[in-house]
């Protein structure tokens, strides 16, 4: 009788374990067998779900899941259709954009070109995505998937603004229905839907059935927010994560070298620069601006700083933006011609000046390197930290001598690019923190913007950044690299430079 119980004890366990096993598909177990859910490690959590209530990257890699745009740009930064299935320029000012017919938004409601004007027309609305769509007078619906954009005057980059995760087409009815709390529970026609959303922790999403394109491969994506970056590597060196975003510099030998771990490696729109008050002794001077720029030895921050990962930059504009100048060239170190120009400016020994930057940590390494290679041509510069509203305040008001920030062009657009920081009606708060002002770069950015011929956009971006090259109202300092993390079983994923990384076409290796 003991014999017959305990048999029939060891069959019902072997039966537990089996179901237990076979009920665990959806576990992080590492090796992508079963799996039917990404986990994704992000450095910061969201701060909402309406594309247009923010403008941070960690929203917009989740809502690039959610939503879809009027026009897509790929990952090779080319223009296709997205929501919009063709487009034409009627005039100057106007582009004519056809629907798909067969697109329905995750609350069951029909996409028509009712949705697109209320969506720009809200934007127009959105200090946070004016900058996307700002350059809109109108949006006139033809017919129910016939919508015209109209700009006030021509605007050559649109259809990249269009492109954007900013501008991407809302339900009416749904952010209507939601109130301020539509952005907690976001309705889109992207290939994932909404499902939970626990603040600080994670974001939850599963397939949307009715999706128009392609289904997902895998069909639940877990957004987690793990702000610790070695905590991130680790999370995915264990297969707690299947990628990990924005993998820190310094990990990036430890990632590589193990065998379980691939490492994404792309160069990106972003640059850091140092950027010089051009209207403030003794910065008015352009011999100064040049002096310093010949002092510097970016190659020593990059590799000091950024562990090798990036380049110095040579420009203002990634290698990645359309425009730009591939050609410029640098300003090698050369302390003596620094110093030659120093003392035509009349600071044959030098003077004392502050460089701003705010608590990132790796803009205060790169102000300490400057602080210790400048002393080499008799500049003495005292490193200020400073709060980060209160620094935005200040630069925009014209306060600083010197200042640390960076920018990324994230259209892909030389005009995104450029016009903001060095066009002359644009400073201050506009993004023109050097007050830097040139009537020949003026004319050649309005140029830029305005007509719609290509090629003629791209002579005159390369002959805007030649002058403001040699103008040096910055120290070009360095263009970053998209690195991240995903586990060996992980297929599919490919980076966008502007960081907003499609992943419905990712998949686990059988």
């Amino acid at each position: 009788m003991k014999k017959r119980l305990v048999s029939i004890l060891l069959v019902t366990l072997a039966l537990l374990l089996f179901v237990s096993a076979c009920s665990s598909t959806g576990t992080n177990n590492g090796d992508g067998v079963g799996k039917d859910t990404l986990v994704v490690g992000m450095g910061a959590d969201a701060i909402s779900l309406d594309p247009q209530a923010t403008n941070d990257q960690a929203s917009s890699r989740v809502t690039r899941q959610i939503y879809d745009t009027l026009i897509v740009q790929t990952e090779d930064l080319d223009l296709v259709p997205g929501l919009a299935t063709e487009w034409e320029q009627v005039d100057d000012t106007t582009f004519e954009f056809k629907l798909r017919d067969d697109v329905v938004f995750t609350n069951g409601e029909a996409l028509t070109a009712d949705d697109v004007k209320f969506t720009l027309e809200r934007g127009l609305e959105s200090p946070n995505i004016s900058h996307i769509v700002g350059a809109i007078s109108e949006v006139v619906v033809v017919d129910e998937h016939t919508v015209r954009i109209v700009t006030g005057s021509p605007f050559a980059p649109l259809l990249t603004h269009l492109a954007h995760p900013a501008a991407a087409i809302l339900n009416e009815k749904a952010v209507t229905d939601g109130g301020e709390d539509y952005g907690l529970n976001p309705v889109g026609t992207g290939p994932y839907k909404f499902v939970s959303w626990t603040t600080g922790d994670s974001i939850v999403l599963v397939e949307n059935e009715d999706y128009w394109g392609d289904a997902p491969k895998i069909p639940n994506v877990t957004f987690k927010a793990v702000t610790d970056n070695s905590v991130r590597t680790i999370q995915l060196e264990t297969g707690e994560l299947d990628i990990a975003f924005d993998i820190q510099p310094s990990d990036v030998t430890r990632v590589e070298n193990d065998d379980n771990l691939v490492l994404e490696r792309d160069a990106n729109l972003s640059t850091t620069y140092i950027g010089f008050n051009a209207v403030k002794e003794p910065f008015d001077d352009v011999r100064v601006r040049q002096a310093i720029n010949y002092a510097l030895d970016m190659n020593a921050v990059v590799e000091t700083v950024y562990a090798g990962v990036g380049a110095p930059a040579t420009g203002p504009l990634g290698p990645n933006v359309f425009g730009a100048n591939l050609d410029l060239e640098e300003y090698a170190v050369d302390v003596e011609k620094a110093k030659e120009l120093l003392a035509d400016a009349g600071y044959p020994d030098g003077f004392s000046t502050t460089l701003w930057t705010n608590e990132n940590q790796q803009r205060i390494d790169i102000a300490t390197i400057v602080q210790s290679q400048l002393e080499a041509v008799g500049i003495e510069v005292s490193v200020e930290i400073v709060e980060w509203g209160q620094y935005l305040e200040d630069t925009a008001a014209g306060k600083h001598d010197m200042f640390i920030l960076g920018w990324t062009t994230v259209t892909a657009d030389a005009d995104y690019g450029l016009y903001a920081l060095f066009h002359s009606s644009q400073v201050g708060e506009a993004g023109n923190r050097t007050f830097y002002k040139n009537a020949d770069v003026d004319r050649l950015l309005d140029e830029g913007r305005t007509t719609a011929d290509q090629d003629a956009r791209l002579v005159a971006y390369k002959e805007a950044q030649e002058i403001i090259r040699e103008d040096a109202p910055w120290i070009f300092t360095w263009t970053g690299e998209n690195l991240s993390g995903i586990r060996s079983n992980v297929e599919g994923f490919k980076q966008h430079p502007a960081g907003h990384h499609r992943l419905d076409t990712v998949s686990f290796s059988s």
